[in-house]
């Protein structure tokens, strides 16, 4: 189900491990590392650096440090061989003798870390972006695999890398105005059918109160699809406009997915026939923080949402021409980084 290729994988890397990333960082692009914390593990560290050299120290523009007996995160960088002020989080997402999966967002003002699908904390750049241009990883960890991914492209899973399941076709959507600013809303000349999945990644603002994406019919006086986090209320509200009126929402949810500020990612796949489950669960435990790693078994018609890699709920579709939908919308306290559809993961999977 992934899109496309990661730009750079480092397979099972030896702990301490140094790789230069090909290219420098650039904003928009992901780390995705996949690992697990051996038992009596105190600390690890991951770093962004400007080189690798040795003697004089190259410069660390990020120091990520997770320190597992104290149960606490300490970020910072290195220049001229002197550290700045710690940056400290007194919270622990990783478990010793567990497995973890983490992403570094690189943006143009910081880095933004998630750790086993939720957020964990932000960076601001205390170093040039354009100077990294190696990875190191030392400390008590077990690492099998680092990807860099480009800004266009959805995480996927280092393994898989060279199988058929990276061959997904995947169309970027512009607005009428050609450009990714809110209210962004475009046409969907195909429209949607049994497979297809529109991914959409952004971030909300610092202060958001709610935003909404909706899925508009040709004529664009009825919305199909109508997804509306309330981010203040901490409500994500689904329904539909149909024939001027609304219908019943939907709200039930076992946690809400969003917070002001925070990056996102979300995907909503089209199912209309029932698949097999089991080929499913064995690809969605090999992805890594993928948007689309909400694959389980589909015996109705409906919508599935995903948020940040995990399953929110399921919409049945009130609208069975799924041909119909023209048109998507997205409006309120909302960033957008990438928004795009993809092809049908279902036929490479059974092929």
């Amino acid at each position: 189900m992934s899109i496309s290729n990661p730009r750079q994988v480092f397979s099972n890397p030896s702990i301490p491990f140094a790789g230069t990333i090909l290219g420098g960082l650039l904003p928009g692009e992901m780390v995705l590392m996949q690992g697990s914390v051996p038992t009596g593990a105190e600390r690890f560290q991951i770093d962004f650096t400007c080189g690798s050299s040795v003697k004089p120290r190259a410069d660390v523009a990020f120091h990520f440090n997770p320190r597992l007996k104290k149960s606490r995160v300490v970020c910072n960088t290195l220049e001229k061989e002197r550290w700045g002020r710690e940056e400290i989080l007194y919270k622990m997402p990783l478990k010793v003798g567990a497995a973890f999966e983490l992403i570094i967002l690189v943006l143009k003002d910081m880095y933004k870390v998630a750790v086993n699908g939720a957020h964990l904390l932000e960076y601001k750049h205390r170093v040039d972006l354009d100077r990294v241009d190696t990875i190191c990883i030392s400390g008590d960890v077990s690492v099998q695999a680092v990807a860099i991914l480009p800004a266009d492209s959805a995480p996927i899973s280092p393994s898989a890398s060279n199988t058929s399941l990276t061959s997904s076709a995947s169309e970027a959507i512009v607005s009428s105005s050609g450009d990714l600013k809110v209210p962004f809303r475009s046409r969907l000349d195909k429209g949607l059918k049994a497979g297809r999945s529109i991914v959409i990644k952004g971030q909300t603002n610092q202060n958001a109160h709610s935003f909404c994406i909706n899925l508009r019919d040709v004529s664009g006086s009825n919305i199909v699809l109508h997804l509306n986090p309330r981010v203040k209320k901490g409500v994500f509200v689904r329904n539909s406009f149909l024939s001027e009126c609304w219908g019943p929402e939907e709200t039930n949810l076992g946690s809400f997915p969003f917070a002001a500020g925070e990056y996102f990612e979300v995907s909503f796949p089209v199912f209309l026939h029932a698949v097999n489950l089991d080929p499913l669960l064995a690809l969605s435990s090999t992805l890594l923080l993928s948007p689309l790693q909400m694959i389980v078994l589909c015996n109705q018609q409906h919508f599935k949402v995903a948020v940040n890699g995990l399953h929110q709920f399921d919409y049945k579709h009130r609208v069975q021409d799924l041909s119909s939908i023209g048109h998507l919308e997205i409006q309120g306290d909302v960033s957008l980084l990438d928004v795009r559809t993809l092809g049908d993961p279902l036929k490479r999977l059974t092929a």
